[in-house]
């Protein structure tokens, strides 16, 4: 297992590197790219400020900070590198800027093509997400920001959610999810923030969320530039971005230059089965996040939670959480670009060393094409998959899971995408479990994706 991480490391960075000596051969000569970069952003300036008639108090900016680049953004307070994409679209007002944002899959999954275990299952779904944000300026140094993020899961998927081989978290019906993904619910994040600007390299942000994401984890996988073309949730879920819907967050932040550190209180409780309603806040729970963009290819943090009961059929677990992650985003030319994610969590509960999780994923878009992967060495244990202690003792099981998957736009309406396309995802774990998974069950899916364009930064 060691060495096909070290692989996959290895292939990850080779494949970011070649491509940035690849696009830096074909820069043309520096001296016109800085004149033209001049005009670019005097262009861009300009444009910002007067749109479609309206005059502009401010241009585009950070959801948190005056003096960062909007493509900052990420879920929740959590930070991308400067250089990553971003696909919304974008509204104005004289002292309003408003983006939209969202994505829909319409497809077919059957996660054990073979049909060699019995934990395996088939599906017509459709996973989806929807987001409204806004931002304006108070006085020279103030900003306000809201977001909120809508997902209709629990009409396409169902209270079980949908097939994923070896997905664990939450729970239906007063049981356990297990080899399901759990619907989202309806509102998925309601938040306001204010900033204020003490200069150009340090702000100070206060963020609450009902709900809302706290100060725990990487950037939450449906808004990485990696997996942004990838229907599933990684089975890492709950190991990294699982409280990225958390009814009840107070979140405090202070940047300077290219540092940022955060703390949170929040309510440690996952979202009940009720998809609907909004939870009882607690803010029984406790994070703190380091973040560090060194350049803007680069987005670093490392953050430790510490979570109150955050399933409901264990209420007297608690867990220790703690995430390290690296986001790279390598933009090649127009319409073209390279994500790459890596991270490595440990949830930790009394009474064991700790279950770990490591997921490495790349996107590559060319044009209408995009090509993606994902791979995950999750441990889980006996009781994450809900098996008999009677039988498998108290085992951690190794599991790994690699995906591949491509995507093809065939439809362009300017300021929305339709793509067609499919995935195989491979899955090995102890052959202790091959009489419910088989042996290295196979499973594959189609679909057809529905996702804003690309936004001209």
């Amino acid at each position: 297992m060691k060495l096909k991480c070290k692989l996959l490391s290895i292939l990850i960075f080779g494949l970011v590197f070649s491509a940035k000596a690849q696009h830096e051969m074909h820069m043309p000569a520096r001296k016109d790219t800085t004149k033209n970069k001049i005009m670019d952003t005097m262009e861009m300036d300009h444009n910002m400020h007067k749109v479609a008639g309206v005059q502009m108090e401010s241009p585009m900016s950070h959801a948190y900070s005056l003096n960062l680049p909007m493509s900052r953004n990420g879920s929740g307070t959590a930070w991308l590198p400067d250089a990553a994409p971003m696909f919304g679209l974008m509204y104005h007002s004289k002292k309003w800027i408003y983006m939209l944002h969202g994505n829909i899959a319409l497809r077919y999954t059957k996660q054990d093509l073979a049909d060699k275990g019995s934990r395996g299952a088939e599906k017509f779904d459709a996973p989806n997400w929807f987001m409204f944000m806004g931002q304006r300026k108070l006085g020279e140094k103030g900003l306000f920001h809201f977001s909120s993020m809508l997902s209709l899961d629990r009409l396409t998927e169902g209270g079980a959610g949908y097939p994923l081989l070896f997905q664990t978290g939450e729970s239906w019906k007063g049981k356990p999810l297990v080899d399901r993904q759990h619907p989202h619910d309806l509102f998925s994040e309601l938040s306001v923030a204010y900033t204020y600007a003490f200069s150009k390299r340090s702000d100070f942000t206060v963020y609450f969320g009902y709900p809302g994401e706290p100060a725990l984890g990487s950037v939450a996988f449906m808004h990485r530039p990696s997996a942004l073309s990838n229907p599933d949730a990684p089975i890492s879920h709950h190991w990294n971005d699982g409280t990225h819907i958390t009814f009840g967050v107070a979140t405090l932040g202070f940047r300077y230059d290219k540092f940022k550190i955060e703390a949170s209180t929040f309510t440690g409780r996952e979202p009940e089965e009720n998809r609907f309603d909004f939870d009882k806040a607690r803010f029984d729970s406790y994070s703190a996040r380091l973040s560090f963009n060194p350049n803007k290819n680069w987005a670093l943090q490392v953050s430790r939670g510490w979570i109150k009961s955050p399933e409901s059929l264990h209420g007297d677990e608690n867990v220790n959480r703690t995430i390290v992650s690296a986001i790279y985003a390598l933009p090649l030319g127009e319409n073209q670009n390279l994500n790459a994610t890596a991270l490595w969590g440990m949830n930790k509960t009394k009474g064991h060393d700790g279950e770990n999780a490591v997921l490495i994923e790349g996107a590559y878009r060319l044009k209408k094409f995009s090509l993606y992967s994902r791979y995950e060495w999750v441990q889980k244990s006996v009781e994450e998959l809900n098996l008999s202690e009677n039988i498998y003792g108290e085992h951690l099981f190794g599991v790994n899971a690699l995906s591949l998957g491509l995507n093809y736009d065939v439809l362009d309406l300017r300021k929305f995408k339709t793509a067609i396309g499919g995935q195989v995802s491979f899955y090995k774990t102890n052959a202790l479990l091959n009489n419910l998974y088989g042996r290295n069950p196979i499973g594959a899916q189609v679909f057809i994706r529905i996702y804003p364009s690309l936004m001209k930064m």
